[in-house]
């Protein structure tokens, strides 16, 4: 079975697959966490990020893998953990830039279709109903207003350490769902047959049972 996740920046999204994966007893794969690997990567080597060819040629040779250790999933490039390091500010200004390109995203999809192609996924993302898993049996878009998308950040930021500005993650989050809906290839779109969850109201565990009561038809 496939299961797939869209929604906007802050919404919740890797948590909520996270979890949702565990209860089914599912592979969870982080489509976002992959595209930030690539831009810690494109950062560490300096290279331009309007650069497609430099791009092209990065992607196409650093390899991404997930792996758990103590029920917690990690995520490597190149053999090296890069779990704090892709969730950087630094990061996630850069990382809509570099996965806007076409080219790039076609070299990402194959890889998580590839993930995808004998096991049973719960796969979060911008694209995946769409693009990734077009033939997923169930499409959530997971989605919250700009305020609670901002304190879930901020929340998220402060715990690993770095000090926060409301109004500067808020902008953040608002250029990064403008460029997401904008980009040319794999943009974050309501499907018609996607189900539709605004989780400003609610827990991750109701989030969470909604969706199971969903997929197991109750």
């Amino acid at each position: 079975m496939k299961i797939a996740i869209d929604g906007p920046a802050g919404a919740g999204k890797s948590t909520v697959a996270r979890k949702l994966a565990q209860q089914l007893g599912f592979v969870y794969i982080d489509t976002g966490a992959m595209y930030r690997a690539l831009t810690w990567k494109v950062l560490q080597n300096k290279i331009d990020p309007e650069n497609v060819e430099a791009l092209y040629e990065l992607a196409n040779n650093i390899r991404i893998h997930f792996e758990y250790h103590s029920g917690q999933q990690k995520i490597l490039c190149d053999g090296e953990d890069l779990t704090a390091a892709i969730r950087l500010p630094e990061v996630s200004a850069l990382v809509s830039t570099v996965a806007s390109h076409p080219a790039i995203r076609k070299i990402m999809v194959k890889q998580q279709q590839e993930m995808a192609r004998n096991v049973s996924v719960v796969m979060d993302g911008r694209d995946i109903g769409e693009c990734v898993l077009p033939d997923a049996e169930y499409k959530f878009y997971l989605t919250a207003n700009i305020e609670e998308r901002t304190h879930r950040r901020a929340a998220e930021l402060s715990d690993s350490g770095f000090t926060i500005d409301y109004e500067t993650i808020s902008q953040e989050i608002i250029q990064r769902d403008k460029s997401d809906s904008e980009r040319e290839v794999g943009s974050l779109k309501i499907l018609a047959e996607s189900i539709v969850i605004d989780s400003s109201n609610l827990t991750i565990e109701q989030v969470l049972q909604k969706m199971l009561a969903i997929i197991q038809g109750e």
